[in-house]
């Protein structure tokens, strides 16, 4: 049998629109992936703290201000807390920081839900992912002008909200095109391979992250000579954060180039074709339909996606894909417990241990070094032992588990013990242990969530995944912001951490990936004659 020269010349432009897709896909991920290893879960967190304390006094008296200290405390015990006053309410300095965090998920949620409609768009993917990019690094940048003496240094807050939601929208964006990503990386005729295809998206997903991580690195030591030369000073922090933004906003160019858009089709004055779903790539020819386009405005998707989210959380459509929501609600208890636990873990080695800025700087050196090796061993690690991506995951939070758990014996340790999270040398152990897992867990999170959800509406889905993982880190920071202000010690958060990963093993066990991946291909083809009438409906409507 002889190939016919039109497939051998069609495969050779797939493989090179892949590699450019690719390229263009691991390229943000290097840009992206800098603002949460330098700014969102190190120096963030740790800048809005000392904005605060630098506006802060000393309890019980509030006239002494904090940084009236000569020397911090030695023990645990002897901590004198600092509180700033914002608006009529004193809170904990800590507190600021995790309540900024709070709002700015809170907000991402809303966004993220607003823009699902349009985002499965294929003509307005790449322009959205884009614009929340400029959003995110232009907050990140600003940090440069904003000094902590400033009588407007509360904006320092704004400006992590609006950075954070520039990052999460954009990668509700950027892993929209994961599932297409996956499939185009195979033959045609292992596209319907259920296990080549959920290890090619390991795979993809591993190599984000681990390039991600290596941005993060770079740019970690290339912030640590300054922030320790300054000592830790406010000014040497948000300079990092608004190195963070210039990487972002420079790396992010090389993506617009090579991820690619979509040509727009005219059909008729007025009309531009714009329903151009992208699902999973297909080696056969797609059928011929006839396209009815209704014109595209703003409110009109915005509305329509909020319609649609409760459409999709209908209990009929929860039963039809039962396996992709209870997934969903283990995403919600196991994204806040890592997410949560990185942030605490900063500000506990920050406000209780009392380590220097250096010394945290090394801690985010090291997380992000581990990870690396774990998003490419842990792979190797699956093929080896012959696991699946669902039980990879279990393992990985189990052994999660252990990091709170083990702060948690510290509140039972005697004064002046050097075991139980007492001592900063245990930090950096923690942190190599913490990192070799946290890479992975975000790698099969995301690969393992491509499995399950209906081919053609990535976006949308993604999205609710990224409002699940939200919603949860609203409550998180939350709760632990309110342990710090009721008790005064924020080890106590690791009890709730504890609860937050053991409740969601139960539900991830559950998971049935294969009836899962079933139900979403069902629920697509269900779909695809509905979604053909509302858009001739929605034409009726305009004429």
């Amino acid at each position: 049998m002889v190939d016919h020269p039109s497939s051998s010349l069609a495969l050779v432009s797939t493989s090179k629109h892949h590699k450019r897709e690719l390229w263009g896909w691991l390229s943000y991920a290097f840009a992206s992936e800098v603002f949460v290893i330098v700014s969102l879960t190190l120096f963030l967190p740790i800048c809005l703290e000392q904005f605060a304390r630098d506006n802060g006094f000393l309890l019980p008296d509030k006239t002494t201000p904090c940084i009236s200290l000569s020397a911090p405390p030695t023990t645990e015990e002897d901590e004198a807390r600092c509180v700033v006053k914002l608006g009529w309410a004193w809170i904990d300095t800590a507190s600021f920081s995790l309540y900024t965090y709070s709002a700015s998920v809170a907000l991402q949620a809303l966004i993220v839900i607003s823009m699902g409609g349009i985002a499965d768009r294929a003509s307005y993917r790449k322009p959205l992912l884009f614009g929340f990019a400029m959003l995110g690094s232009f907050s990140s940048l600003c940090f440069f002008l904003l000094s902590s003496s400033s009588p407007i240094w509360p904006l320092s807050g704004l400006l992590a909200i609006l950075a954070n939601i520039g990052f999460g929208a954009s990668i509700v964006l950027l892993n929209a095109y994961l599932p297409r990503l996956a499939a185009s990386s195979l033959p045609s005729s292992d596209r319907g391979d259920a296990v080549k295809l959920s290890r090619a998206t390991a795979r993809i997903s591993s190599l984000g992250i681990a390039l991600g991580y290596t941005a993060g690195i770079l740019l970690l030591l290339v912030t640590l000579l300054p922030v320790q030369y300054a000592g830790g000073s406010t000014n040497a922090l948000r300079f990092a954060i608004g190195g963070s933004g210039a990487w972002w906003a420079l790396f992010s160019i090389p993506a617009v180039i090579l991820l690619p858009g979509a040509s727009r089709l005219e059909v008729a004055t007025g009309f531009v074709v714009t329903d151009e779903h992208e699902g999973l790539l297909s080696s056969e020819a797609p059928e011929t339909l006839p396209v009815v386009v209704a014109e595209l405005t703003v409110w009109r998707e915005i509305t329509d996606a909020w319609r649609r989210l409760g459409s999709m959380l209908r209990w009929h459509n929860i039963r039809r894909l039962r396996n992709t929501f209870r997934y969903l609600a283990a995403w919600f208890l196991l994204s806040d417990g890592f997410t949560t636990l990185t942030s605490t873990a900063l500000l506990f080695a920050k406000t209780t241990l009392h380590m220097p800025p250096s010394s945290l700087v090394l801690v985010g050196v090291l997380t992000p070094s581990a990870g690396i090796l774990g998003a490419l061993l842990w792979p190797v690690v699956q093929r080896r032992l012959r696991l699946t991506s669902l039980r990879v995951l279990i393992l990985l939070v189990v052994a999660a588990s252990v990091i709170p758990l083990y702060g948690v014996i510290g509140l039972f340790a005697p004064r002046g013990a050097r075991w139980g999270l007492r001592v900063p040398e245990e930090m950096f152990v923690l942190a190599v242990y913490f990192g070799a897992l946290y890479g992975a867990f975000q790698s099969y999170a995301r690969a393992l969530y491509a499995e399950i959800i209906p081919p053609g509406e990535e976006a949308r889905w993604y999205g609710l995944y990224s409002i699940t993982d939200k919603s949860s880190s609203f409550i998180g920071p939350l709760v632990v912001g309110l342990v710090a202000d009721m008790t005064g010690n924020i080890r106590y958060a690791f009890l709730f951490l504890v609860f937050m990963l053991w409740a969601a093993l139960p539900v991830l066990i559950g998971v049935d990936v294969e009836r899962g991946r079933a139900d979403a291909l069902a629920w697509s083809s269900g779909n695809e004659g509905h979604e053909r009438e509302g858009n001739a409906v929605a034409q009726q409507e305009g004429d």
